[in-house]
């Protein structure tokens, strides 16, 4: 809503000082046209917001200019009570105004403080140690906010959802909670009664229907994607493989497969379970760990891993 951005334009330069109309752009997620519409109208609605020219130009509040824009709406408030996991609901820039308007809110020694301190803290950055890039999920923003408000209304939902394989179809469901794993969302829902699990990166449209949701009015989401998930690894035809892993790659284990579970300790280090969607599946994923993973069962993986090694070795081999 154009209110709330024009409350943060405000909360940005009170807090930061003079910001050029790029950096303002970039903070709210929105063009430099668009910041030059706002300064305009804060400036027309009586805010004392002027423009610097030159090479470090850009736009202030006149010092000493105070008001109180702190109150939170209801995007806000949730991105807060979500914390980093509302990111992958489309609560992103909700968060950050949020932020904005609690650091507005402390005085003055108390804000300075909390300015200084988030500089020496740097949570979940874009790359590890290795310089591997975080895979992130581009949703589209207006899928994501209409599936949120069907979930939060209690209302039907229509998707338009690409299952794997599959050309997407609208189906009708009823919502029941989002889930966020790894960076990656889902909506819980149910469809004619039947359970039913549908990762947001495959929906690529949505309309909240005025019809209420058949669902229970409380819900335990923990246990539920419990549940579903025990289910889902124990059905289908995914392979299941008993491995070792130095702990140094355990982490790429975890990005590559469905799901893994310590099994036991034995001679060596600690057993894992992985499971993945089939053969060559984990053929791949397990390749990629080289020498720093042992696949103990099934053996047939281990011939494969074996063939795929001699292979290579041979087409590498000295002339």
């Amino acid at each position: 809503m154009r209110a709330d951005r024009l409350v943060s334009l405000v909360l940005l330069l009170r807090q930061r000082g003079r910001l050029t109309a790029e950096t303002l752009a970039a903070e709210l997620e929105v063009s430099t046209r668009t910041v030059l519409r706002d300064i305009e109208a804060l400036s027309a609605a009586g805010v004392p917001v002027y423009a610097e020219r030159g090479r470090h130009g850009g736009f202030a509040l006149l010092p000493g200019f105070r008001t109180e824009l702190t109150g939170l709406n209801r995007d806000e408030a949730l991105a807060l009570l979500t914390g980093r996991g509302g990111q992958a609901f489309g609560l992103g820039p909700a968060l950050a105004s949020a932020m904005r308007k609690v650091v507005d809110a402390l005085p003055e020694g108390h804000r300075a403080a909390a300015s200084d301190a988030t500089q020496r803290f740097l949570v979940e950055p874009a790359a590890d140690l290795l310089s591997r890039r975080r895979e992130t999920e581009d949703l589209p923003a207006a899928v994501v906010a209409e599936v949120r408000r069907a979930v939060l209304e209690g209302r039907r939902l229509r998707l338009l959802y690409a299952a794997v394989g599959q050309e997407a179809q609208w189906r009708t469901v009823d919502p029941i909670g989002l889930v966020t794993v790894r960076d990656k969302a889902y909506l819980l829902a149910t469809r004619s009664g039947a359970d039913r699990t549908y990762r947001l990166a495959r929906v690529s449209g949505a309309e909240a229907l005025p019809e209420s949701a058949v669902r229970p009015d409380r819900v335990d989401l923990d246990r539920i994607w419990a549940e579903r998930s025990e289910r889902f690894l124990s059905g289908g035809e995914h392979l299941t493989v008993a491995l070792r892993v130095d702990p140094a790659r355990r982490e790429e284990l975890l990005d590559t497969s469905l799901a893994v579970r310590a099994a036991r300790d034995a001679d060596g280090g600690s057993v894992l379970e992985a499971t993945f969607h089939d053969a060559r599946h984990a053929e791949w994923a397990l390749w990629r760990l080289g020498l720093d993973a042992e696949v103990l069962a099934p053996s047939s993986l281990r011939l494969a891993l074996r063939d795929m090694a001699t292979a290579m070795a041979a087409r590498y081999a000295e002339p």
